[in-house]
C-alpha cells in the first residue's frame, strides 16, 4: 500500500494506492488470504457455510471416500444443497466481500489500483479507481467452477495449497488477474 499526500495552499488529501506488479498477463495475483474464522468476523458466516467452507479447504476432514483430494472437498464433489447455500451466502453478500477482498477497511483502505505490467523489459501501466477496480472485478455471477472451486464474479476462492503440507496450506485465499483493469 502506498500513501499519496496531496498538498495545496489551504487543504490536504490522502489517497491510499494499492500497486500490482504482473509479470504474465494471464497470471493472478493473491488478493487475500486468512483462516476461515478470521473470515466469519468479517462477514457473520452462518455454521452451515463455516463447515461447508473448512470441508472445502480442509480444516475439516472429509468422510465421504472417492474424492479427487482425500484431505478436503472441492464444491463441486458436495451435495446440490450444500452447492446452492455457498453460492446463495456469496450472492448475498456479494458487495461487502468485494469492497472487503479488493478495497479494504479502515485508514488503509485503497482509493486507486495502480497495476503495471512488465514484460521482457517493457512496461506498461494503469491507473484504476477503486470503484472502478470493484465493478470490474465483481461483474459476472457467483459460481462454482469446473475445478471446484467458487468464483464471485472475476474474483476467484481456493483452498490455499502449497506450503509443504503445513496447516496454512488450508487457509483460504482470493485471486485475481490485474491484468482485466487494462481490457477496460
Amino acid at each position: 500500500m502506498v500513501r499519496i499526500i496531496i498538498k495545496l495552499k489551504f487543504q490536504e488529501d490522502l489517497q491510499n494506492l494499492q500497486v500490482k506488479l504482473v509479470s504474465n498477463p494471464q497470471g493472478f495475483n493473491q488478493i487475500d488470504k486468512r483462516w476461515i474464522d478470521k473470515y466469519v468476523e468479517l462477514w457473520n458466516i452462518p455454521e452451515d457455510i463455516i463447515k461447508i467452507l473448512k470441508s472445502f479447504t480442509g480444516e475439516i476432514k472429509p468422510i465421504r471416500s472417492g474424492l479427487k483430494d482425500n484431505r478436503r472437498m472441492l464444491l463441486s464433489e458436495m451435495d446440490e444443497s450444500d452447492q446452492n447455500k455457498i453460492i446463495g451466502f456469496f450472492e448475498d453478500n456479494k458487495i461487502l466481500i468485494i469492497s472487503d477482498l479488493l478495497k479494504g477497511r479502515g485508514e488503509f483502505s485503497a482509493d486507486w489500483v495502480l497495476v503495471i505490467l512488465k514484460i521482457n523489459n517493457k512496461s506498461k501501466w494503469t491507473l484504476k479507481s477503486i470503484n472502478k477496480a470493484m465493478n470490474v472485478f465483481g461483474s459476472g455471477d457467483v459460481r462454482i467452477t469446473p475445478q471446484g472451486s467458487l468464483k464471485i464474479g472475476k474474483i476467484g476462492m481456493q483452498r490455499k495449497g502449497g506450503d509443504a503440507g503445513r496447516d496454512t496450506s488450508k487457509m483460504l485465499q482470493f485471486k485475481i488477474n490485474p491484468v482485466e483493469l487494462f481490457n477496460d
